[in-house]
């Protein structure tokens, strides 16, 4: 199956669903200013240029280790955010060009 343009309609689709979570949608919210969305955890890397761990949103958000982390894989596979591990440890960062993005088309289809 080849991956859809990222201008096509059926692209924008799956960024809705991501977002069309409450949880999803909170998470995207704490990642925009993540030193003082997750200012009480010890960083294990710089949130700026790699982005919070997943085990920090996981506490934040009081869900389920499996639940985040399921959260934040629809989350990538939709574009909003991009993942780099550190060790054991995932962290995630948004995708700041690829939201201008998403904001671009909405405003170019609707």
């Amino acid at each position: 199956m080849a991956a859809r343009a990222r201008s096509d309609p059926g692209d924008l689709i799956e960024v809705f669903k991501a977002l069309g979570n409450p949880v999803r949608l909170q998470i995207m919210r704490w990642l925009k200013d993540p030193d003082t969305n997750f200012g009480e955890y010890e960083p294990i890397a710089d949130r700026r240029t790699v982005g919070v761990c997943v085990t920090h949103i996981q506490a934040k958000s009081g869900l389920a280790q499996s639940t985040v982390s399921s959260y934040m894989s629809t989350l990538e596979r939709a574009g909003l955010v991009h993942p780099t591990r550190i060790g054991k440890w995932t962290h995630y960062r948004r995708d700041e060009e690829r939201l201008a993005q998403v904001a671009r088309a909405i405003g170019s289809t609707i």
